[in-house]
C-alpha cells in the first residue's frame, strides 16, 4: 500500500511512497500529530539524485521491522531538501553544531515543539534501528534534560550569522582585500591536476569566476593560468560526461576521475557561464567544445518540452552507482571493433579497467594539448552514445526549481555573449517564459513546478537569480521590458525579506510558515549566496538605472563582509566578484541608433568584466540614456565612468580602446 507520500510532487517524496514508513510530509497535519501524542519527530532530509540517500531507503526504510520501530515512536517526516531548502539550512546547522558530519541523507530528531536534540547522516540499518530504541528511551527517561539541551540549540540557531561574522568596516574597500584572497587560493591551489587542493573535489564556480576578475583587474596571469588550468583538467577528466557533455556534481578523488555520478542542474548552469568567458579570453576551442555539448545535454535530457529545465540525473540506474556511464573494455570492443585500442588508449581505458568492477570511466590524458578532438574519435564516440542510448537511464528529478533555471538562464545567456549562436538565446527566453507562466502567480514567485507549482513561495536564492536573469536579457536585448520586471521583483525582495537592522536578506519571505529559525545565507558554496547575488543585483541596477541608494545598500552590504573575503575566500567568492566590480568603478556601455543590436552583438563577444550595457534604437526614459539619443541616423558608443563620457565613437575597435584604458585604474 502506498503512503501519503505519494500525493507529493517531489520525485524524491514518490521514492518513499511504497516505504513501510508512515512518512508525512512536513506540514501542519505532521507538526500537531506530534504535539497531540506528545512524540519526537524524525525528520529525513534527501533529494532524489542522493547515492547515500537511496542506500539508507533500501536498507532501513523498506524494512518492514525498522518501519515498525519508527512508526511506533515517532512522527516520520520526509523532506526534499531542494524544495525545502529552509529546513534543511536550519537543521544541517544543527547538526554541524552537535559536533556531528553534515551531509545526506540529514536524519534529525525533535522534540514535538520542532527543536533538535540528535542528528546524523547516513546509519546502516543495525545502527539506525539501535538508535531508534535508544532515542526513544532517552526520550522518555530524560526529558527534561532533552529539552534543556533542545532549548539551549535553538537559541544558537536563532543567532544570525551576522551577529557572529559581520563587522562594521569602515576602511573603504580596496584592492588590497582581493589581493589577501587571491594568495589564499593561490596556496591551497593543485597545482598539478587544478582546482583547490585535497578531495573531493566539488568544481566551486564562484571561485573561478572571482580569478577571471582577478586577472582582468590586476593583469595577474597566475590568475588566469589557475582557471585554465583547472577548466581542461575537469574537461578532459572524469566527471566530465566525455560522450555526451554535462558535468557531475564532484570528484570523489583530487584528479577530477571518477564522479559522483549525479549530475545537477545548477553546475551546470553556473559552468557554461564559466567556460564561456574563458573562451572570450583564450578564444580555446575545447573550452567551446565543453559549452555546446552541454547545451546539447540539456537539451536533450534535461529539458521541459514547453521549456524549463530539469533539477537533477541521479548516479545511479539498475540499482548501481556509474552502470550508466562506464564500460568494459568488452563492450567498446563489440561496438568499435578493430579501432577500440587507440579509443580505449585515447581515453585512458584498460582491459582490466580503470576503475572498479572492471569498469572503465572515460577520461582524456591529462597532458594532452590538443583542444580539438581528431575526427576519428569523435565518430567512435558517436556509436557508443547510441549504443549507452539503449541502456537503462538514470533517475530523472524532473522537478523544476526557480532559482535553478534562473541560473541555467544567466548561463546561457553568457554562452550566447560570447559565441552569438542564436540557439542559446532562444533557450534562455523560453525558460524565462516558462517560470512566468508556471511559477509565477498572485504576485509571488513559487520554488517548484511539477504538472502544477508548490504552494511554497520561492526564497531568496529564487528571486535573486530570477532578478539576475532578468537584468542580463536587458543587457543582451536591450527589452527594457526586461529590466522592469527586474525591478519590481527588486522592490518586491527589498519589501518580503530584507532587514533593515541587520542590512541583509532573510532566506524565506516574511510571509513564510515560521520555522524555529529564520536564517540568512551569507556563505557561498556549490551555489552562490543568495544575500552575495541579491547584493550583486542591487549594484548592478544601482548602475542602470542610476539609483544610489541601490549602489550604497549593496556597498553596505560587501563592506561588513570584506575581512572575511580575504581571510575565508573559499566560502566568500561571489562576494569577491562583487567586490571586484565596485573596486574597478564599471564602465557604462551607452549604445544609441539603428545599429545599436549589432555593435552590442560584436562588443558582447569581447572580454570586459567590469561594465553594464544598455542601448535603444529609439527614444528611452533609462537616465543614462538621456542626452545621448540617436543622431543623423548615426549609431554611437558612449564608453562612461560614474556618468561621465568619453567623445562618443561610431565602431566598436574605438570603444574597446576606451575600454582599455579604464580597466582598473583607481
Amino acid at each position: 500500500m502506498p503512503n501519503r507520500l505519494s500525493q507529493s510532487t517531489s520525485p524524491y517524496l514518490l521514492q518513499h511512497a511504497h516505504n513501510p514508513v508512515d512518512w508525512f510530509e512536513w506540514g501542519p497535519e505532521a507538526l500537531a500529530k506530534a504535539v497531540a501524542e506528545d512524540k519526537p519527530i524524525l525528520v529525513s532530509i534527501g533529494y532524489s539524485s542522493c547515492h547515500w540517500c537511496h542506500v539508507m531507503e533500501r536498507e532501513s526504510f523498506e524494512n518492514d521491522a525498522i518501519a515498525k520501530i519508527m512508526n511506533d515512536h515517532f512522527v516520520c517526516i520526509k523532506v526534499d531538501r531542494e524544495e525545502r531548502p529552509d529546513i534543511d539550512q536550519v537543521y544541517m546547522e544543527a547538526v554541524q553544531a552537535m559536533q556531528q558530519n553534515g551531509g545526506w541523507p540529514l536524519n534529525v530528531f525533535l522534540t514535538p515543539d520542532q527543536k533538535p536534540f540528535f542528528g546524523g547522516t547516513y546509519f546502516p540499518p543495525k545502527n539506525w534501528s539501535q538508535l531508534l530504541l535508544q532515542i526513544d528511551q532517552a526520550f522518555r527517561e530524560k526529558r527534561t534534560e532533552i529539552n534543556q539541551s533542545a532549548t539551549s540549540l535553538r537559541e544558537h540557531l536563532q543567532t544570525s550569522d551576522l551577529q557572529r561574522f559581520a563587522k562594521d568596516n569602515k576602511t573603504s574597500l580596496n584592492k588590497e582585500s582581493l589581493d589577501g584572497a587571491f594568495r589564499i587560493l593561490e596556496s591551497r591551489f593543485d597545482k598539478t591536476w587544478g582546482g583547490i587542493e585535497k578531495a573531493p573535489k566539488f568544481v566551486m564556480p564562484s571561485i573561478w569566476l572571482f580569478l577571471l576578475r582577478y586577472h582582468a583587474g590586476t593583469k595577474n596571469e597566475t590568475s588566469l593560468k589557475m582557471v585554465i588550468h583547472t577548466l581542461k583538467q575537469m574537461a578532459y577528466g572524469g566527471i566530465y560526461d566525455q560522450l555526451a557533455g554535462g558535468f557531475s556534481r564532484y570528484s570523489v578523488d583530487a584528479e577530477w576521475f571518477a564522479p559522483h555520478f549525479e549530475k545537477m542542474l545548477y553546475d551546470n548552469g553556473q559552468l557554461l557561464s564559466l567556460y564561456s568567458e574563458v573562451y572570450t579570453i583564450t578564444k580555446d576551442p575545447l573550452f567551446r567544445d565543453v559549452v555546446y555539448q552541454t547545451v546539447e545535454w540539456l537539451t536533450n535530457e534535461m529539458k521541459h518540452p514547453e521549456g524549463g529545465f530539469y533539477s537533477a540525473l541521479d548516479a545511479d540506474s539498475e540499482g548501481v552507482e556509474g552502470k550508466f556511464y562506464t564500460w568494459t573494455a568488452d563492450e567498446i570492443k563489440e561496438i568499435l571493433d578493430e579501432s577500440t585500442q587507440a579509443f580505449l588508449t585515447y581515453y585512458q581505458s584498460t582491459e582490466e579497467g580503470n576503475w572498479e568492477h572492471g569498469r572503465n570511466i572515460l577520461r582524456k590524458s591529462p597532458d594532452t594539448q590538443e583542444s580539438v578532438e581528431p575526427l576519428e574519435i569523435i565518430e567512435q564516440k558517436k556509436k557508443l552514445l547510441s549504443e549507452r542510448a539503449k541502456r537503462i537511464r538514470p533517475g530523472l528529478d524532473d522537478k523544476i526549481l526557480t532559482g535553478w533555471n534562473a541560473m541555467t538562464i544567466q548561463g546561457l545567456i553568457d554562452a550566447y555573449k560570447a559565441f552569438q549562436h542564436e540557439k542559446f538565446l532562444t533557450l534562455a527566453h523560453q525558460a524565462i517564459l516558462f517560470i512566468e507562466i508556471n511559477l509565477i502567480a498572485d504576485g509571488k514567485v513559487f520554488r517548484v513546478f511539477k504538472n502544477k507549482h508548490s504552494e511554497t513561495e520561492g526564497f531568496l536564492e529564487d528571486y535573486a537569480f530570477l532578478i539576475q536573469a532578468y537584468t542580463s536579457l536587458y543587457q543582451i536585448t536591450f527589452n527594457e521590458e526586461w529590466l522592469n520586471k527586474a525591478t519590481h521583483w527588486c522592490d518586491y525582495v527589498q519589501e518580503h525579506f530584507y532587514d533593515a537592522k541587520e542590512g541583509y536578506f532573510h532566506f524565506a519571505s516574511n510571509t513564510a510558515e515560521s520555522l524555529i529559525a529564520r536564517k540568512k545565507e551569507i556563505f557561498d558554496n556549490v551555489i552562490p549566496s543568495s544575500n552575495s547575488v541579491m547584493a550583486r543585483n542591487l549594484f548592478t541596477l544601482g548602475i542602470i538605472l542610476d539609483r544610489e541608494d541601490l549602489k550604497h545598500q549593496a556597498t553596505e552590504m560587501v563592506s561588513k563582509l570584506s575581512h572575511l573575503v580575504t581571510s575565508e575566500p573559499g566560502y566568500m567568492c561571489h562576494w569577491a566578484v562583487l567586490l571586484s566590480e565596485m573596486v574597478s568603478t564599471p564602465a557604462e556601455i551607452v549604445i544609441s541608433g539603428n545599429k545599436a543590436h549589432e555593435l552590442r552583438e560584436e562588443l558582447h563577444t569581447h572580454y570586459f568584466p567590469f561594465s553594464v550595457m544598455v542601448g535603444s534604437t529609439g527614444k528611452s526614459e533609462l537616465p543614462l540614456l538621456q542626452g545621448r539619443e540617436p543622431k543623423n541616423n548615426q549609431t554611437l558608443i558612449y564608453v562612461c565612468r560614474n556618468k561621465t563620457c568619453q567623445l562618443p565613437v561610431s565602431t566598436v575597435a574605438d570603444a574597446i580602446e576606451q575600454l582599455d584604458t579604464l580597466n582598473f585604474k583607481n
